[in-house]
């Protein structure tokens, strides 16, 4: 028997191994599955080689609980291990210290097993005594039998075994008695091992009998060692792709459609990208790609490996130039991993592509579900979004879909400004915007419809890529401004009418929670309403993105600021400013007279101040003035709102407008039905 200690540098490998592999526990069986594997494929290489002529026999990894026992053994028939074999892999570890060990690798578990071959020593993490029973398959190979309990000291011998392979038994400890479980031990095959290229057995198939399940005597294959990834497309029906998306994703609706790789240079890389339909949630979850080493499962956290876009997808993606035991720094620093990422999002690119091409048809009837998907890749990846200009497509609120050069020549000779821009008109809401629709169709303009989660950002991100493109919505202006094709207008007002109609108006506008209204005046065309409703294009838009952004939340508290506009070419707007003209003329004309002199005096004032400093008196007078100012100007106002409150067609031009754009609500719509009775 030889004795000896594991070729470590620190005292004690094991209390480390236990304390920070603790969270990944379970991944000991991912890393002796795999290494059973590993053997097996070995000898099918060795064999098809002509290095190995003799029977194969049995090629399968068992995993065996004997609960009485308390043990878990994983066994193959693979290569085996001769003793020189267990002292050079098993006793030699190259371990560099416990200190740069814990500094280097404590923000991941993975990653200290991948790097020092540690894969069998995770069995430790679980397993207060460990054995190795192997037999090489070499003509007169003698069978070895290897001892730890968890400490440095080993031991190893001679023993008997019959059949070539190895035998790994874990004497699972008592704080780890979960793994002797059998239905937990398929838990972890099933997420760690369902698709390993060599079937692996654990258990027994079951049946219905007496009123329960019961063992049958027939072995339980757990893993698919064929999966759809690993053919070849032109082997796979559609059907086959939806069966296999049902198998990851169980309970789901069929994906939309899906994308196959398959590269072998500069890098190997397999795996199926399937398209889920998303709408209008954008979910960006870390867990619906799946990633393997040689069908080995790695992780779902991809973070790295695909951009953040593709993590609306799901599926498979299989490469062994990841190695199997991964960090996120590592994923995120590798040169070859930004190559894989760099491929992947070109090969989705060119899908899309593809299928625009090919069926334009079915293209724009999935659009609905992938919109948010390609216009976050054209936010977030600026390679997928060169590429996706030639299939992003706009919807109008016909329904009639564009690809964004097809909907510049529609629009281009109809909808280009005084200064040029072509002006890409949208709504956000076809029902409640439907005057303002209505409106601009009337005028020749088509409307687009951007009501997607992300459009906000979409629509910035396009006027920065389009040339001399602006995108307005279509309640932000009245029609004949949406585009300006000359000056504008004037109101047709002269001063005195406006300070009496502003007040007139404004002191009828009910309170609407979280709004601003300013008051402007407009030559309009007569047959439009009398007063029109729009939103400040700048500010609205800064809300909506901040809805999604966080940083932007100061915009998301502020008001909304809308413009209360007044047709002065509309006919009641007219006669409105007629009869309160008449009504309040005489009553005003001394109030009037009062501010116009008390302004005169203080434009005198100023006038002999200019850059001098102001005496104490200078400054003492010009603020009587300026409070008399306002005095007046409160108390003309108050007289304005008396008169309007007693005109009943003010307030219902007023309520007319914010009840088309759903600003008017509770008691302030009751009102307006009932006065609206009383006015029939």
């Amino acid at each position: 028997m030889q004795k000896g200690q594991i070729g470590v540098t620190t005292e004690n490998i094991f209390p480390v191994i236990k304390k920070f592999l603790y969270s990944d526990h379970e991944i000991f069986l991912r890393e002796l599955v795999s290494n059973a594997i590993d053997a097996t494929q070995k000898l099918k290489t060795l064999a098809s080689f002509g290095d190995f002529k003799g029977e194969l026999g049995e090629m399968k990894v068992r995993v065996t609980i004997d609960k009485e026992a308390g043990t878990l053994t994983v066994s193959d028939h693979g290569i085996g291990m001769t003793s020189e074999d267990i002292d050079k892999y098993i006793n030699q570890i190259a371990f560099s210290g416990a200190e740069e060990f814990l500094n280097k690798y404590k923000d991941t578990a993975n990653a200290i097993i991948g790097h020092f071959g540690l894969g069998f020593y995770s069995a430790f993490m679980v397993a207060k005594k460990v054995e190795i029973r192997s037999l090489n398959y070499k003509e007169g190979a003698e069978a070895v039998k290897w001892v730890c309990d968890g400490s440095p000291e080993y031991t190893m011998e001679p023993t008997d075994k019959a059949e070539r392979g190895t035998d790994i038994v874990l004497y699972i400890d008592d704080d780890n008695k979960e793994f002797l479980e059998q239905a937990r031990i398929d838990t972890l095959l099933k997420k760690y091992c369902r698709f390993l290229p060599v079937p692996v057995i654990s258990g027994k198939e079951q049946e219905w009998k007496d009123g329960k399940y019961v063992d049958t005597d027939k072995d339980k294959i757990v893993n698919d060692t064929e999966p759809a990834w690993t053919k070849k497309p032109s082997e796979l029906t559609d059907e086959d792709y939806r069966k296999f998306y049902h198998e990851l994703y169980p309970g789901q609706e069929d994906p939309l459609f899906w994308i196959h790789l398959n590269v072998d240079y500069p890098f190997t890389l397999t795996g199926i990208l399937f398209f889920p339909k998303i709408k209008s949630n954008l979910d960006i979850r870390k867990d619906r790609i799946q990633l393997y080493c040689n069908q080995v499962y790695v992780t779902d956290s991809v973070e790295g490996v695909v951009p953040e876009f593709m993590m609306l997808l799901q599926g498979v993606i299989d490469s062994p130039d990841i190695p199997l035991n991964v960090s996120r720094s590592y994923l995120q620093s590798d040169t070859a991993v930004k190559k894989i990422s760099g491929y992947i999002t070109k090969k989705v690119a060119s899908r899309l592509d593809e299928l625009f091409k090919e069926n334009r048809a079915d293209f724009e009837a999935k659009w609905d579900d992938i919109k948010i998907f390609i216009e976050y890749g054209m936010l977030t990846d600026e390679k997928f979004c060169d590429s996706a200009m030639k299939f992003a497509i706009l919807r109008d609120t016909e329904g009639k879909y564009f690809t964004l050069d097809e909907y510049r020549t529609l629009v281009e000779a109809s909808q280009t400004d005084k200064d040029g821009n072509v002006v890409y008109i949208y709504a956000t809401d076809v029902t409640a915007q439907y005057n303002y629709i209505h409106s601009a169709n009337e005028k020749g303009y088509n409307v687009l419809l951007m009501d997607g989660q992300l459009d906000g950002h979409f629509i910035s991100m396009l006027e920065s890529k389009l040339e001399k493109t602006r995108f307005v919505r279509v309640d932000s202006d009245v029609a004949e401004k949406l585009i300006p094709k000359e000056e504008a207008k004037d109101s047709g007002l002269t001063p005195e009418q406006i300070s009496l109609l502003t007040p007139l108006f404004r002191s009828q506008i009910p309170a609407v929670e979280k709004a601003d209204f300013l008051v402007s005046f407009e030559s309009l065309d007569p047959a439009a309403n009398p007063i029109l409703i729009t939103q400040n294009e700048y500010m609205r838009r800064m809300k909506d993105m901040a809805a999604t952004q966080p940083g932007m939340s100061f915009y998301a508290e502020l008001p909304d600021s809308y413009n209360l506009i007044v047709n002065t070419s509309q006919p009641v707007v007219a006669k409105i400013l007629d009869e309160a003209e008449k009504a309040l003329s005489e009553k005003l004309a001394p109030i009037n007279g009062t501010i116009d002199a008390d302004n005169e005096k203080i434009t005198v004032l100023r006038s002999e101040i200019k850059d001098n400093k102001p005496t104490d008196e200078q400054k003492a007078e010009e603020k009587q003035l300026s409070d008399n100012v306002e005095k007046n100007r409160m108390e003309k106002e108050e007289i304005i709102a008396r008169y309007a409150s007693e005109k009943p067609v003010v307030k219902q031009a007023i309520d007319l407008a914010l009840l088309a754009n759903g600003l008017l609500r509770g008691r302030d719509l009751n009102e307006f039905i009932n006065r609206s009775v009383k006015m029939l």
